[in-house]
């Protein structure tokens, strides 16, 4: 049997007691080196614990007209969310007295604003959830609505969003944007660096328990900056207009599309650039794939007979005819190698002059005239009327249109390229001739943008280029003098005459190729300017494959209807002078 000692149990204490000491010390120790030692550090973990950094949306800018309507703009929206644990009665307090709005009150006031059913409402937000949502991408007006209501348990989480005023009028100029912001097509796209903002950034802090976010806590780090306007030169009024015009002759003609350009001669300026169909940016995945580009500057085709003026301009020019040289004009020419060319309808030998020519669209006259000019000197003017050449526009997919290299002409491309076939353009294109001509021989660049604005408003223009001289001014006048001739004597042209205005024009009908050769489906032009004795615009229609036509015909009621409306517009008093006296016949 053993006993313990005493001085054992005291030596047990004594380990004891120095143990606790350790403990003790060590816990105290940590306290020091938490609070004191690592203090700063440790508080700069748990604020970035509860910290949260997001980004503030820099607001993308506007497109406006040339009369600062907006055609795109950036708006805010707001996607209605709910709390469906914390669904209760409240109370309310008007004049005085409180008032207990049961939560089936709530929800119909809630579905009043959303224009939902009380029953759909009620659904979502039943439950024991922290989040519900509601309905997404509600506007300001609804937003501020649904402030108004006071609901303790709603919540509005606001986002940007863009959106187009006007649907479709443009859209084949503004482009569009993703879901996600980004810009896919047109302008939106090729101008982002001025619509495009810099995006900012906030720092805020959230409850440690509750992740809420605590009120007045935000520090901005970095300023959003808003994105710029773009301006267009076009007038939204009359994009609108023309638009409806072409939509009417699609449905009327049943053809393919229309398009139309307006100009502004002095300038450039394209005022109405229209095509039918055509999409709505706010909704672009309803249009065909080929209706969400712009055909006035992507699309090529033969432009046949609105080509001659440039033959006969060319020939002019170079002094090889005046406008009343006479030529002898068959139905048929046979060429050397055994090809015929002819013209679209049957007729006897006509005794015609170069102005005769152009008034009747004859082919086998056009190509006598041409043939007094040498084949590489024709292809240089072709040049400097801007075939073959993109525009200083440079719109996204923008084409050049096939102009091959003169020394790769084949016999028969030397001849059809006088009157518009075995070259092709697009409808910015051929609306530039006739700008040339207008503007006195002088081809100016065509200008769709303005520019873009600074910060102070201030616009920032896009730059221009000086004109090219194509031909010389009395080229010019003496092509607008035969031109007039088309209007006032030739079969079709005739239709395109404006009472108490001198119209200046020339149609287009253009077989349209179909495999191996040409198909019966045809682009058929009007193009002319007013008024011929000091043009101020040119209007340019084109339409695809018309279905209840087959020559020009069809293309002059809405170049009629466009320049009325241009010249009521911009109030061009009519002429007061008659035009030239020149001889078509002989």
């Amino acid at each position: 049997m053993s006993y313990m000692q005493p001085g054992d149990s005291n030596k047990r204490l004594r380990l004891f007691v120095m143990f606790l000491v350790i403990v003790c010390v060590s816990f105290c120790w940590k306290l020091v080196e938490f609070q004191v030692v690592r203090a700063d550090e440790i508080n700069k973990v748990s604020k970035e614990k509860r910290s949260v950094t997001r980004t503030l949306p820099a607001v993308r800018g506007s497109i406006v007209d040339v009369n600062g309507h907006e055609l795109a703009k950036t708006v805010y929206r707001y996607d209605i969310n709910a709390a469906p644990i914390n669904v209760a009665p409240i109370t309310r307090t008007s004049n005085g007295v409180s008032v207990q709005i049961s939560v089936d009150q709530q929800v119909a006031e809630i579905a009043a604003v959303l224009d939902m059913t009380p029953e759909d409402v009620k659904t979502k937000v039943t439950g024991t959830s922290n989040y519900a949502s509601i309905k997404k991408n509600v506007d300001s007006d609804g937003y501020r609505q649904l402030q108004k209501l006071d609901i303790p348990w709603l919540y509005f989480d606001q986002k940007l969003a863009r959106i187009y005023p006007d649907g479709a009028v443009a859209g084949n100029l503004l482009g569009f944007v993703g879901v996600d912001g980004t810009p896919l097509a047109g302008v939106e796209r090729q101008y982002n660096s001025c619509l495009a903002g810099i995006d900012g950034q906030e720092t805020f802090e959230r409850g440690a328990t509750d992740g809420i976010r605590i009120p007045n806590s935000a520090q901005v780090s970095q300023k959003a900056k808003n994105g710029s306007d773009v301006v267009l030169t076009i007038n939204s009024d009359l994009q609108y207009y023309t638009q409806q015009v072409l939509v009417n002759t699609v449905s009327n003609l049943r053809a393919d599309w229309a398009s139309a350009v307006v100009v502004e001669v002095a300038t450039g300026n394209i005022l109405a650039a229209a095509e039918a169909p055509t999409v709505d940016p706010n909704d672009p995945g309803a249009s065909d794939a080929a209706d969400r580009q712009s055909r006035i500057f992507q699309t090529t085709f033969e432009p046949g007979s609105t080509m001659k003026t440039v033959t006969a301009a060319t020939v002019l020019d170079q002094g090889k005819a005046t406008p009343e040289s006479k030529i002898k004009a068959p139905y048929r020419i046979r060429l050397p190698w055994g090809e015929y060319i002819q013209d679209s309808h049957m007729h006897g030998l006509d005794k015609l002059t170069l102005t005769g020519v152009l008034r009747d669209s004859s082919n086998t006259g056009i190509i006598q005239f041409g043939a007094r000019v040498d084949t590489e000197t024709r292809y240089n003017y072709f040049k400097k009327f801007g075939v073959g050449e993109k525009t200083d526009v440079r719109f996204e997919g923008e084409s050049a249109g096939i102009l091959n290299n003169w020394q790769d002409w084949d016999k028969m491309t030397d001849k059809t390229s006088m009157f518009g076939q075995g070259v092709a353009v697009t409808p910015i294109q051929t609306a530039f001739f006739y700008q040339t001509i207008a503007n006195g021989g002088v081809r100016l660049q065509p200008r769709l943008v303005a520019g873009c604005k600074d910060a102070a408003g201030n616009i920032v223009e896009t730059p221009v280029k000086p004109g090219v001289r194509a031909v010389s001014a009395a080229t010019a006048r003496s092509t607008i003098d035969m031109l007039e001739k088309v209007v006032e004597q030739g079969g079709i042209g005739r239709t395109a005459g404006i009472a108490g205005y001198r119209i200046a024009g020339k149609s287009g009908t253009a077989q349209i190729k179909d495999g191996q050769g040409y198909g019966y489906r045809y682009a058929i032009s009007f193009i002319g300017m007013a008024p011929a004795e000091n043009p101020k615009y040119v209007v340019a229609v084109t339409v695809y494959k018309p279905r209840t036509v087959s020559n020009s015909i069809g293309a002059t009621p809405p170049f009629k209807r466009i320049f009325e409306q241009v010249l009521r517009l911009y109030r061009v008093p009519p002429s007061t002078t008659k035009s030239a006296k020149i001889a078509t016949e002989w």
